[in-house]
């Protein structure tokens, strides 16, 4: 059944996506919130949008909220995404942090893991390095991406980019998809948080290095500033923080140094 989202509960539900997540929705996206939350009215047999915005404010539990989460998120990634962070992960800052600390155990955070293939790389890319001990803390919004990362299979287009040594050591082919294997699965531990939620966040401190790549772009500069801030706190005493390459701090916060290694910009929290 269609149902018909008006422009006046169009913006009370984009206001109520926004309080929640920080995530903003602009007026030209009226049709994805339209498309997306039909099915949510009808599996739970409401009449249309207003009703649905009411039940998520008075009457929904966690469950729903969750659900309204994974219907309004894309979830695009890969593994092997956008390399060159990785290169300088691994030459250049864990190298750095060790010496800093006198240890060789780092802790990581993925904070809008998706579907897994982030952090995934991360533990196969440090499995190859034995003298590295390392914590990896995966998390996204979206409990249905998690358990899609927890199962750890990955179609054709997920692993274009992975080399075929890797390929052949941490993939299982089952048909047309790919398993990864069960030691990455294990040395990866997925939560669901709210970047927007500051009690959430108060679980995750002193980590060394945080990717945040490809999400700033969902919030308006408002939030960003917000979500920085929860990182921030999240981050270690000169820990770094990656973001995406098409992605800036400028103009949101001086609490990070931009530090340009090899072309690529990473964060330093000062």
């Amino acid at each position: 059944m269609a149902y018909v989202l008006d422009e006046t509960v169009f913006r009370q539900i984009r206001d109520f996506i926004y309080e929640r997540s920080g995530i903003f929705i602009s007026d030209s996206k009226k049709y994805l919130i339209e498309n997306r939350l039909s099915r949510r009215i009808s599996e739970n047999r409401l009449s249309g949008f207003e009703e649905y915005l009411n039940f998520l404010k008075f009457s929904a539990d966690g469950n729903e909220l969750t659900k309204l989460f994974d219907a309004i998120t894309t979830n695009e990634t890969y593994f092997f995404r956008e390399p060159q962070h990785f290169e300088v992960l691994l030459n250049n800052i864990i190298p750095d942090i060790m010496s800093r600390k006198g240890l060789n155990s780092i802790n990581i955070w993925s904070s809008a893991c998706s579907t897994g293939e982030e952090p995934y790389t991360i533990a196969m890319l440090l499995k190859e390095a034995p003298h590295i001990k390392c914590e990896i803390i995966a998390s996204d919004i979206s409990i249905s991406v998690l358990d899609s990362a927890k199962k750890g299979v990955y179609s054709s287009y997920s692993i274009r980019n992975v080399p075929e040594n890797f390929l052949k050591k941490y993939f299982k082919k089952n048909g047309l998809s790919y398993e990864i294997d069960a030691s990455i699965k294990k040395s990866v531990k997925f939560k669901q948080i709210n970047l927007f939620d500051e009690k959430a966040l108060r679980i995750i401190r002193n980590i060394d290095v945080v990717f945040c790549r490809n999400v700033l772009i969902y919030f308006d500069d408002r939030a960003k500033q917000k979500v920085l801030s929860h990182l921030y706190d999240c981050i270690a005493p000169n820990g770094y923080l990656f973001i995406g390459s098409s992605e800036t701090l400028h103009n949101l916060t001086r609490a990070f140094k931009p530090i340009v290694i090899n072309k690529v910009v990473a964060y330093k929290k000062l």
